[in-house]
């Protein structure tokens, strides 16, 4: 026997599989050459470029444009020529009036309040569209990092299928040798196909998934493709407090809410201006073939307001100030609590892998170790080996498990906090922020 325990002692070390998949964040071989990886900067752009959300509030912005620009011209004037007492017994020609034209003049500054209220509109869409532009690169981002983590769990498994496949050919010669008996070679059959089947279904479920980023990015015919490993760079760190802070004072979504505010005051001072009666006026060449004499026609009209002041539309626009305002409200609560959701699941899953790392791989390592000595020494069966190297296995995917839903909560809040380069490489260069924008960066632990 002290054979076979050298044979399953080698076999077990080859499936030692913490030494391949160990959370140490170590970069992943180099692809095949001809396998380009994706990167996440790839995707954000083919993101932009064909999203048709993007595209279709981009169309919005235009069109609010026209509307503004049409708001704002003033009426045409109006050409006219008339004829009366045509057919008269004293003069068959009777009265003719041409040219006669007639000019409606706006009061009251109607037309600059018309266009203002559409320009705020146009604000409005502008705000909007960056707001989209943001839940793309969330989007994108989660999308990414959903996709990497069953990648990363393809990688684990297809190792272990290789590993266990080796221990059954072991195990098959040894069972040959009558040193083992068949129930060790069931065991060791029975770990391999289960590897083999949680392989089969996270493959499934990387090309579902992949074909769930491609769709959101507007690209479904997007081909299947590995992704850079990301997963190996430090963790983001946020703090509640300086992104609570960031959000309410710079996001998008909040910014068009508070520019409602401002088309809503607009609306109410264009409701109050309309019953200022616009004034209209006209001048024309009389030819009076009756009395064979030229004249000269002016007319001057106006509305008087006297039924309609248009009380009921001042009446809604004055409601819907108050709407308006407690949109902001409604919109800064809603974003508040997006953003504490998202540090929710991104606590609790930053805290599983903290503890994957300092405490639950390293133990299971250790207990494996441990088998290994044990069985050499004789003091109990190799299966027991074997349940050590279960467990070193699930805490691995458990763990990759857990990095990829960190990964996904910090790109929600990366995506609140508007942050543009997502996420920061070591040493990577940080742009210089506009003047007038502030550092999404401010919200990170320690730049506050």
């Amino acid at each position: 026997m002290d054979s076979t325990k050298h044979i399953l002692v080698w076999c077990l070390f080859w499936c030692g599989v913490w030494e391949n998949v160990a959370p140490a964040q170590e970069p992943l071989p180099p692809p095949a050459p001809e396998q380009r990886l994706l990167t996440l900067d790839d995707l954000t752009n083919l993101g932009l470029q064909q999203n048709p959300a993007l595209q279709r509030l981009s169309f919005t912005i235009e069109a609010e444009r026209g509307r503004a620009v049409q708001a704002g011209l003033y009426p045409n004037p109006q050409f006219s020529v008339t004829g009366d007492n045509l057919g008269s017994r004293i003069g068959p020609g009777g009265q003719i009036t041409a040219p006669y034209f007639s000019q409606e003049i706006v009061t009251a500054g109607k037309l600059r309040l018309s266009r203002a209220v559409v320009e705020r509109q146009v604000d409005q869409a502008t705000w909007d569209l960056m707001a989209q532009r943001y839940v793309l690169l969330t989007t994108v981002r989660r999308g990414y990092f959903d996709v990497l983590a069953v990648q990363k769990r393809v990688e684990i498994l297809d190792q272990l299928v290789a590993l266990s496949t080796k221990s059954v050919d072991v195990s098959q010669r040894l069972l040959e040798a009558k040193e083992i008996a068949e129930l060790d070679l069931v065991q060791f059959r029975v770990e391999r196909n289960r590897f083999r089947a949680e392989r089969d279904a996270a493959q499934r479920e990387l090309t579902a998934a992949f074909r769930r980023m491609s769709a959101y990015l507007g690209a479904p015919a997007l081909a299947i493709a590995p992704l850079e490993d990301l997963l190996i760079l430090p963790d983001p760190i946020y703090e509640f407090e300086p992104a609570k802070s960031l959000i309410v004072s710079t996001h998008p979504q909040l910014r068009a809410a508070q520019v409602g505010v401002g088309r809503a005051q607009t609306a109410l001072r264009l409701a109050e201006v309309q019953p200022i009666p616009n004034v209209t006026v006209g001048a024309g060449y009389v030819r009076d073939n009756i009395d064979r004499q030229d004249q000269w026609a002016f007319q001057v009209g106006l509305p008087i307001p006297i039924f309609n002041r248009n009380q009921g539309n001042v009446r809604a626009a004055r409601a819907e100030i108050g709407e308006a305002n407690r949109q902001v409200s409604v919109t800064e609560n809603d974003l508040i609590a997006r953003l504490a959701t998202a540090f929710g699941d991104y606590s609790a899953a930053k805290e599983r892998v903290d503890q994957y790392r300092a405490e639950i791989i390293p133990d299971a390592r250790k207990a494996y170790q441990l088998s290994i000595d044990a069985f050499q020494g004789g003091e109990f069966q190799y299966l027991r080996v074997l349940q050590a190297q279960r467990t070193v296995a699930e805490s691995n995917l458990e763990y990759v498990r857990a990095l990829g839903e960190m990964w996904k909560s910090a790109a929600d809040i990366s995506g609140l906090l508007l942050e543009e380069n997502w996420p920061q490489r070591p040493f990577e260069a940080i742009p210089p922020m506009p003047a007038d924008a502030p550092a999404a960066g401010r919200a990170r632990l320690g730049d506050n």
